[in-house]
C-alpha cells in the first residue's frame, strides 16, 4: 500500500514538476532578521512529517542547534498518537514521566502542559532547569487555540547571556543558583505526595540521589530542600554557553505584588514555599530581577499557535514562556533525550581534554 507521501508525488510527477530538485518541505522565518524559530511547512498535500524528520535527521539537528526552535506548520497532524510519532522521530528517547509538577498524560509519553490560572503568565524557564536531571529537547503540540492571547514567547538563551551586564552574568556564572522549597500543609502538596511516600528515610534517601540538602522544620512538620544548580550552562554539542536556568519561576520578586505582599506578610523569607538564592545563599536583588526581565522581554519573540502546529526546542538553548489568555486552550508537550548534571560534566571534561 502507497504510503500518503508516495500518492502525493504521484500527483507531483503528473503535474510534470522536476522531481530532482523537488523539496517537500519549504524554510521560513516568522520575523524578519530574527532566526528564532525556523518555521517549517510542507510543499506538498500529504507530507508525512515523522519520515521525512527520520530521513533529514542529522540536517534537521543542526537547524535546531543553529536556530535553538523549530516551528512545524500545516502538516497533518490530528492527535495526540500524530504528535507522539513525529517527537520520537526528533528524539532519540522520550521521556516516561513528568519531574516536579504535575501534569496529566494523554497517551504514550505525552502529557498536558502545567496547569496554570488562565489570567496568569508562566514565566520564561528552561525545562527542569532546577533539577539535576532535564531534557534536551521539549516538543509542543497545539490541540486548540484559545479565543484570546495564550501565545508561547521563546527567548534564545545564547543571546540572554550575552545581553546580560557583565558583572550581573559574572556572579550568576560564578555563583550558580540554589533553588529552595519548603513543603508547609495547607500551601504547597504534601511532601509525602511529592515524594510518593510517608517514610522520612525514603525522603532522605531520594534527595541524597537526586543531589538535594533536606531538612525538617517546625518540629520535624514541614521539610525544606534545597539544591544547587548552575545558572550557566555549556551546551553539550555546540559548546556555546547559554543562561541556562529557572530564576524568574522561583524568585519572589517576579510574583504577582498582591500574592508576594501576602506571602511575605506570613512567612518568613526562609520559609516560602519557593524561592532561588545564589548559589552560596546570598539573596538576588530585586534590581538583577527587573534586568533579567528586561533582557528577556528585549530579545522574545511571541507567536500565536495554529490548531496542529508542532515546535521543538532546544531547552538548553531556548526558554520558553506562555501569555494569559481567554477561553480553552489545549497545548500537550512531549519531552526527550534527558541528560544529567554528571552526563554533562562529563562532555565538558572531556571536550577541555580535546
Amino acid at each position: 500500500m502507497e504510503t500518503s507521501f508516495k500518492k502525493s508525488l504521484g500527483t507531483i510527477r503528473r503535474l510534470g514538476v522536476d522531481l530532482a530538485n523537488f523539496r517537500p518541505v519549504k524554510e521560513s522565518v516568522l520575523e524578519e532578521g530574527k532566526p528564532l524559530p525556523l518555521v517549517l511547512q510542507p510543499t506538498a498535500d500529504h507530507v508525512d512529517l515523522a519520515e521525512w524528520v527520520r530521513n533529514n535527521r542529522e540536517t534537521m539537528e543542526q537547524k535546531l542547534y543553529q536556530h535553538g526552535g523549530l516551528l512545524y506548520r500545516g502538516f497533518d497532524l490530528h492527535s495526540p498518537e500524530d504528535f507522539e510519532s513525529v517527537a520520537a522521530a526528533i528524539c532519540d528517547s522520550l521521556f516516561s514521566e513528568y519531574g516536579d509538577l504535575p501534569r496529566e498524560g494523554i497517551a504514550g509519553k505525552v502529557y498536558t502542559s502545567t496547569p496554570y490560572p488562565n489570567d496568569k503568565s508562566i514565566l520564561y524557564h528552561a525545562e527542569s532547569s532546577h533539577l539535576h536531571s532535564w531534557p534536551r529537547k521539549i516538543n509542543f503540540f497545539c490541540v486548540k487555540v484559545a479565543t484570546e492571547g495564550g501565545c508561547t514567547p521563546v527567548v534564545d538563551l545564547r543571546v540572554v547571556y550575552r545581553e546580560l551586564d557583565p558583572a550581573v552574568r559574572q556572579q550568576f556564572e560564578e555563583k550558580g543558583l540554589m533553588y529552595v522549597r519548603n513543603f508547609s500543609p495547607g500551601v504547597d502538596v504534601p511532601w509525602q505526595r511529592f515524594f510518593h511516600t510517608d517514610d522520612r528515610a525514603a525522603v532522605e534517601a531520594q534527595c541524597r540521589k537526586a543531589g538535594m540538602q533536606c531538612e525538617w522544620t517546625h518540629a520535624g512538620e514541614n521539610l525544606r530542600v534545597r539544591q544547587v544548580c548552575r545558572a550557566v550552562a555549556q551546551h553539550p554539542v555546540t559548546g556555546e554557553k547559554s543562561f541556562f536556568n529557572q530564576v524568574q519561576l522561583h524568585h519572589v520578586y517576579c510574583l504577582d505584588p498582591e500574592v508576594r505582599d501576602s506571602l511575605l506578610a506570613i512567612f518568613a523569607r526562609e520559609d516560602l514555599p519557593r524561592n532561588v538564592y545564589f548559589g552560596d545563599g546570598t539573596a538576588i536583588s530585586d534590581s538583577v530581577m527587573e534586568h533579567v526581565a528586561a533582557v528577556y522581554e528585549q530579545n522574545a519573540v511571541r507567536f500565536q499557535w495554529h490548531a496542529g502546529d508542532m515546535v521543538t526546542l532546544d531547552n538548553m538553548l531556548v526558554a520558553h514562556a506562555r501569555d494569559p489568555f481567554v477561553g480553552e486552550r489545549k497545548i500537550l508537550v512531549a519531552l526527550g533525550d534527558m541528560i544529567t548534571d554528571e552526563q554533562l560534566e562529563e562532555i565538558q571534561r572531556q571536550r577541555a581534554q580535546a
